[in-house]
């Protein structure tokens, strides 16, 4: 950890540290803002907050783009894979990348080089270029840099705050992300109208600018290590996977995430359900709410998650957050009110906002500084593929049982594989600071 940082933080206990104040009342339950005392987290964290709705600004203008150009929402689908797979692929390599550089000059490489997509993607299209396959490379090239970008972005957070303070960290940093997937969307629908698309993409490059120049201002973040030569090939990336093997808590923590996402993520079935369940809402009205709910919930759980962050027993927290999570969506499978199922998602998104905040606390304070990059690729692969794959599984099973059945099931699944896995292996119960 840099003394400059630990040197500007509170003693780390649970209990107050001495001369600090008692959070009393309604301050015991909201966010916990520790963490943006700190000047070096603080900047790192204000970045977040740019790009978070700037870059939904770019999620939202790509596919209405190709949508424009094609008439074909199969042509939508074809673009989401270009981008996921170099996505991986980088994200990968990003992560050991981030462990033999210093990680600021990676985010300032990396963040730079997404404003010059941002900058490249308003070129094609205030110049009506009306390219598809020019629009699949720009987002193929996005999403490398992306994943260049983040496991070097979350392992740095280790190095920026104290341990006890990790949940608070994660707590803030992921309320904001949630908070851009939802004001991201409804700004860019407004926008489109009153500036038009190929602003909607300037927009996006110039909030990355505030980003480089808030990166630009971090302490450096060279390994810790000094004089030991390093590479970032292939050989390191399986050592990142063998590290995980051999510490049963990060490979846990992995395994909750996955069960949680796979098994009981069924927005590939909210389309039916909006037009089969909730029609007499509108099917349009009724998706958009649906797809609202989980992070609609994740926000809430950020702006109160004084409620849990400063718990010490990380695993048990984990546990608990994928258990609710499960229970959450079961209900939500067998809710034939809108109302009562959006209920049931926001739910979900507490228990997705609890389970984020300390999964990524343990792959932070688990891992070793010198594994923590590769940790990050691993879990950005992770919490991207996750989904898709539940995409794929609920899609087949509402096929052939009906959506809410798929739904309810799948929920009840989660909760029982969650709690077999618990109970077999007591590495992630145990786990504590």
């Amino acid at each position: 950890m840099d003394t400059s940082a630990s040197s500007s933080t509170e003693t780390g206990t649970d209990a107050p540290a001495a001369g600090a104040p008692t959070r009393r009342g309604w301050r015991r339950w909201a966010m916990d803002t520790r963490p943006l005392r700190i000047p070096a987290y603080r900047r790192l964290w204000s970045s977040t907050i740019v790009t978070a709705v700037g870059s939904q600004l770019t999620a939202v203008a790509v596919p209405k783009q190709i949508y424009d150009i094609t008439h074909s929402s199969a042509w939508v689908g074809y673009a989401s894979l270009a981008g996921l797979v170099p996505m991986v692929a980088f994200a990968l390599w990003g992560g050991a990348v981030a462990d033999t550089v210093d990680r600021r000059k990676l985010l300032l490489v990396t963040n730079t080089g997404i404003a010059v997509t941002s900058l490249l993607f308003w070129a094609q299209a205030v110049t009506g270029l009306d390219s598809v396959a020019v629009l699949m490379v720009l987002l193929a090239l996005q999403q490398a840099f992306f994943g260049l970008n983040s496991p070097a972005r979350t392992a740095s957070i280790a190095r920026l705050v104290p341990a006890e303070q990790l949940p608070a960290a994660n707590a803030l940093g992921s309320t904001v992300m949630q908070t851009g997937l939802v004001a991201g969307p409804l700004l860019a629908g407004a926008l489109i109208p009153v500036i038009g698309l190929p602003e909607l993409y300037l927009v996006d490059a110039l909030a990355l600018c505030v980003t480089v120049w808030a990166v630009y201002r971090l302490p450096a973040l060279a390994p810790l290590a000094q004089g030991v030569a390093r590479r970032a090939g292939v050989r390191e990336i399986a050592a990142g996977f063998r590290y995980i093997s051999r510490h049963k808590v990060l490979l846990l923590s992995f395994l909750a995430d996955i069960i949680a996402m796979v098994f009981g993520m069924p927005r590939a079935l909210f389309p039916q359900l909006a037009a089969e369940t909730y029609g007499s809402w509108g099917a349009g009205f009724a998706l958009g709410v649906l797809f609202a709910g989980i992070p609609v919930g994740a926000v809430l759980g950020g702006l109160f998650s004084g409620v849990f962050s400063r718990a010490r027993r990380h695993g048990w927290m984990v546990i608990g957050a994928v258990v609710a999570w499960g229970v959450a969506i079961a209900g939500f499978g067998l809710s034939g009110n809108l109302w009562v199922a959006v209920a049931f998602l926001a739910a979900a998104g507490v228990a997705d906002m609890v389970s984020m905040v300390f999964r990524g606390a343990i792959l932070l304070s688990a891992a070793t500084d010198e594994m923590r990059g590769r940790m990050q690729g691993v879990f950005t692969v992770v919490v991207a593929g996750g989904p898709r794959l539940a995409d794929v599984l609920h899609g087949t099973a509402g096929a052939a049982f009906g959506p809410r059945a798929a739904v309810a099931g799948g929920g009840a699944l989660v909760v029982v594989l969650m709690l077999v896995l618990a109970g077999a292996v007591p590495a992630l119960r145990r786990y504590r600071i």
